[in-house]
């Protein structure tokens, strides 16, 4: 599995020979099936004979067993009863232990179990402490081969779905049968969404009016969990169509929001710039997208308001 170094004494295999021909040879072949699955043995062995001595190795473990698993087949198989996933509290659980936690108030209305994690906690603090909030579990999934891991876990257990928690509403990353209705009619939106719109690059952000909890941010970025993967997925592979894409994102406006409500009744114009401008630029700011002179200018414009 390249990671694995040594040597190979075998009569069967010629002096003279190129490494394609070694890595299509059929000695070595089952030479490397063969110490795959030793490896993948003594692992399910420390795992069952000292979990908790295996977790505080998991850290230095993690990238070789999720090479392993994306790279070979049969280790994969044997790799799903001893892969750990950590939650957001240091806690450590297997696939199928997570899910039997999680499934109560984490399955959606397709019967999908959705495992909401986080690439970077402190970052995405403020989406993960509103999650946690719901009491739902938010898992860290980060690393090089994180993309690409997370695609083959959803392959292999059809029955999970894994969703960044930053990557829509908790509404929407965990959708339920019952909808929230919003205080905003058709009209409404219709009338703010121009000055929306003028506060950020319509090019690359789509305005969407959402029916959230009155308690959830009044404007949240978000970008679509398929597009940013197959953007992260590209960026690892080194090339691919998915090069091309802009980077897109999606400004969703909380219609039930007091503070939405209230630039609504303003009666100036200009005071409603101000103030969706205003929060606009915090939902930039919460997500890093707020940078050089529009974040100079959003440090003035808050201290004007002190």
């Amino acid at each position: 599995m390249t990671l694995l170094h040594g040597v190979i004494d075998s009569p069967d295999i010629p002096l003279n020979v190129s490494r394609s021909y070694l890595q299509s040879d059929g000695n070595v072949k089952k030479i490397s099936a063969h110490i795959t699955k030793k490896v993948a043995d003594k692992l399910a062995e420390m795992f069952k004979k000292d979990r908790a001595d295996f977790e505080s190795k998991w850290e230095d473990l993690q990238v070789f067993v999720q090479y392993g698993t994306l790279s070979d087949e049969k280790f994969a198989e044997k790799a799903k009863s001893f892969t750990l996933i950590k939650n957001t509290d240091g806690k450590y659980y297997t696939i199928e232990e997570f899910k039997e936690k999680v499934a109560t108030l984490q399955t959606n209305n397709t019967g999908k179990v959705v495992m909401l994690y986080t690439n970077n906690a402190e970052e995405q603090f403020g989406f993960v402490a509103k999650a946690k909030g719901r009491g739902y579990e938010v898992l860290e999934l980060d690393g090089p081969l994180a993309p690409h891991w997370i695609a083959k876990m959803e392959q292999t257990f059809e029955s999970i779905g894994f969703v960044r928690v930053d990557a829509d509403t908790l509404d929407k990353l965990i959708q339920k049968d019952e909808e929230i209705p919003s205080k905003l009619s058709k009209e409404d939106e219709e009338l703010l969404k121009p000055f929306f719109e003028g506060a950020v690059n319509k090019e690359k952000f789509t305005i969407q009016f959402e029916s959230m909890n009155s308690d959830d941010a009044p404007i949240i970025i978000t970008q679509p969990e398929f597009i940013r993967r197959m953007m992260e997925q590209q960026k690892m592979g080194g090339g691919g169509f998915m090069g091309a894409f802009p980077e897109m994102h999606n400004l969703m406006v909380n219609g039930n929001h007091p503070k939405i409500e209230s630039i609504l009744k303003e009666k100036s114009k200009k005071s409603k710039e101000q103030k969706v401008k205003q929060l606009t630029d915090i939902a930039l700011l919460s997500q890093g997208l707020l940078k050089g002179a529009d974040l100079n200018k959003f440090i003035e414009r808050s201290i004007e308001l002190v």
